[in-house]
């Protein structure tokens, strides 16, 4: 695995890597990630059925990486807004061993389907779903991180926002808001957090596992295709380089990298 010569590549050997919402899509590759490059992998979601699956499927592809370095998994529901205090504080402690083993990387792409509404049928209770999981579990996880991360900048804070931030199209109003806070979040957090890094990764189309709930999966893809400059949807693969990299790079603060394919240009 990762040798202490190698002065890149082994940047995330032994760092302990907590990732939300790992059990599919971009956070699952996160995870593998996280695994080829020797860290200490925590995952988390809301169901341990998930989690288990997930465990399973990433010692089936690194066998000997896994049995070296164990995975650890914790449910915690970020959508339970009533007990989402709870679930987060459980969840870092367990995480970290009751707070004996800092964190080194908190990671979450957790996500769910947003809800898309004209104008005229927004309710406030549409809103808080569409901010519920992607901008408020990161901002009560906020007072978790500074407790149970190491205090140094070679840690890091990752939250996941979108290119809608910066290109709304019709019927996204609520999910543009939401996820123009997500950058502003990450800009405070990167002033309240220091020195821990701040910063979110903003995905354009990706083909992931929520793709399956559309009838004509073919049709949207090839829309996205063409509403990019690489004529590509992006692959969970990809992005995951994207937070590999703001884990690395310990320079990197209050910032947002993009991951669209040119999407913005088009």
């Amino acid at each position: 695995m990762a040798s202490s010569s190698l002065k890149y590549t082994s940047k995330l050997a032994n760092q302990r890597i907590l990732v939300l919402g790992a059990t599919s899509g971009i956070g699952f590759c996160v995870a593998e990630a996280a695994i080829e490059h020797g860290a200490q992998l925590v995952i988390s979601s809301s169901k341990q059925s998930n989690l288990d699956k997930t465990i399973a499927r990433l010692k089936e592809t690194y066998p000997s990486q896994v049995e070296k370095q164990p995975i650890t998994s914790h449910v915690c529901d970020l959508s339970d807004v009533a007990n989402l205090d709870t679930n987060l504080k459980s969840l870092f402690e367990a995480a970290t061993n009751g707070g004996t083993i800092k964190l080194n990387h908190v990671v979450t792409t957790a996500g769910d389907t947003l809800p898309l509404s004209s104008l005229n049928e927004v309710t406030p209770e549409i809103i808080y779903a569409a901010m519920n999981i992607r901008f408020v579990a990161p901002a009560v996880m906020a007072k978790y991180i500074q407790k149970y991360i190491e205090s140094s900048p070679t840690s890091s804070f990752t939250i996941t926002t979108g290119v809608r931030a910066h290109k709304p199209a019709p019927g996204w109003s609520v999910v543009t808001g939401m996820a123009s806070g997500c950058e502003g979040l990450v800009r405070g957090l990167a002033v309240d957090l220091k020195p821990i890094r701040v910063n979110a990764v903003s995905p354009g189309a990706v083909h992931t596992e929520l793709f399956s709930q559309f009838p004509n999966v073919d049709s949207i893809l090839e829309i996205f295709r063409q509403s990019s400059l690489t004529g590509t949807v992006g692959k969970p693969e990809d992005l995951a380089e994207s937070y590999i990299y703001v884990m690395k790079d310990h320079f990197v603060t209050g910032t947002v990298i993009e991951s669209n394919g040119g999407a913005r240009l088009v």
